[in-house]
């Protein structure tokens, strides 16, 4: 493929600097043209005095050395005319009747005539733009003839000053790519810090914007790579470790291969493979590869069967659920998704309410969506946590270990991912002391569905 002029330019500045100079150029050649056609008769008038100046020579006889281009012509008293040798004309303007000096121009040609003493006159007849007569464009042409030095210094100075303007403002102009250069030189080696300061808000100045967003999201994905690398090696350490050290003093003969030994080991096993599962559950869930099962379905038994799960199956007596949700409410949604999911955020709700608490699931329709909340009165999260609590392993209460009801950190990412399978979004809002509420919505269903029976739990 042929390479374009500009193309052959290596900075912005030149390609902008030439392409300014260019702009110019055509602009002056057209201004030249244009201005030249305009005064193409200018220079007649001192071609007329000239003219004139040579006439009152040759009528005094002070002639000595006539213009090449020049013709004189004497008309006798009696109108015989005659010629000094030059160039031929085809024409002789009439004789003034009042006896006075008088010029003008008569096609291409200027004259002047001073009357004699003897009654006759001598004429001066001098070619205006003799050179390829056309007319107008002969005109023109002759005029710029006339006056190309100063049209060709006026050139030189705009072209000289645009170019300084051009490089001036073009520096303004890429300042911004050369910086988001650098600072792509500096994401190579792993700084994602780096940044584009601009207060442009023409295209470069979008490209900048969109260039820190894109930092600082890098900046945020390989923090997250990090924490995530260093979370799941503590979390994959502490059974193995548990395990580990089990295993060590039961080969030591330390430990009794009992009943609670084996216990304490299986239930640490059951705690590595369940984060396992929900790493693997989540990578799916975030790469697309889990189809979901959109059918329509009630939603009041799915959270039915989520508190029913926690009053049999876990000691939380001390802490009240209910749920507030109409029998007639249908979505659009994957039932054991969003059974995880409701799961998941009332799981965490009881995990941060103290005992004499109460744990509430909502649901609501609005147009087209189905509203789902499940809000507690437990200690809430601090503002600066709120947008960090989807992030996988995230924990707002760093101090708080896993095993003293802390969780894997999974259960709110594999959510977040299950309601934007959805095409739902899930936020959380909280008041530290006073509790927090995590909300999503769902796409509602028109069809029906049979009725299902309701269990309560509380």
């Amino acid at each position: 493929m042929a390479m374009r002029p500009l193309e052959r330019f290596r900075s912005i500045r030149a390609k902008l600097g030439s392409v300014i100079v260019l702009a110019v150029a055509l602009t002056l050649l057209v201004s030249y043209l244009v201005i030249g056609f305009a005064l193409r008769n200018s220079p007649r008038d001192s071609e007329a005095i000239d003219a004139l100046a040579t006439a009152r020579s040759a009528a005094t006889g002070q002639l000595t050395d006539i213009p090449g281009d020049t013709e004189i012509v004497w008309r006798n008293a009696d109108g015989s005319v005659s010629s000094i040798e030059g160039h031929q004309f085809t024409f002789l303007p009439d004789p003034p009747t009042d006896r006075v000096p008088r010029w003008g121009v008569i096609g291409n040609v200027t004259w002047a005539t001073v009357p004699l003493a003897d009654g006759g006159y001598v004429t001066a007849l001098q070619p205006a733009f003799r050179r390829g007569s056309l007319g107008r464009i002969s005109a023109t042409l002759g005029f710029l003839q006339s006056v190309w030095w100063q049209f060709l210094l006026a050139g030189i100075v705009a072209g000289l000053i645009s170019l300084l303007i051009a490089r001036w403002l073009a520096r303004g102009m890429t300042q911004p790519l050369r910086d988001m250069a650098a600072a792509v030189r500096r994401m190579e080696v792993g700084d994602y810090t780096a940044r584009v300061e601009t207060r442009s808000r023409d295209e470069v100045g979008q490209l900048a914007t969109a260039f820190n967003r894109m930092s600082a999201e890098l900046e945020l994905l390989e923090r997250s790579r990090r924490d995530l690398v260093a979370n799941v090696s503590h979390e994959l350490k502490t059974p193995i470790t548990a395990i580990r050290a089990h295993l060590e003093n039961l080969a030591d003969g330390i430990e009794q291969p009992d009943r609670e030994t084996m216990q304490v080991m299986l239930n640490q096993t059951e705690r590595l493979g369940r984060l396992v599962d929900q790493l693997l559950d989540l990578s799916k869930l975030e790469s697309g590869e889990v189809a979901l099962q959109i059918e329509p379905m009630p939603l009041a038994p799915v959270i039915d069967q989520v508190l029913s799960e926690f009053s049999v199956g876990r000691a939380v007596t001390d802490v009240e659920l209910d749920a507030q949700v109409p029998d007639d409410l249908l979505v659009e949604a994957d039932r054991e998704r969003i059974h995880q999911v409701v799961f998941n955020l009332v799981d965490n709700a009881v995990r941060f309410t103290p005992p004499g608490g109460a744990v509430t699931i909502r649901a609501w329709r609005e147009d087209d969506r189905v509203g789902v909340e499940v809000s507690d009165t437990g200690v809430g999260v601090a503002p600066e946590h709120l947008s960090r609590l989807f992030e996988r392993f995230y924990r707002a209460d760093p101090a708080r270990s896993r095993d003293d009801g802390g969780g894997t950190g999974i259960g709110l990412a594999i959510a977040r991912s299950i309601v934007e399978g959805h095409g739902g979004r899930i936020v959380a809002t909280s008041e530290p002391g006073r509790g927090a509420t995590f909300t999503f919505d769902l796409p509602a269903a028109h069809a029906a569905v049979p009725a299902t029976d309701r269990r309560t739990a509380t």
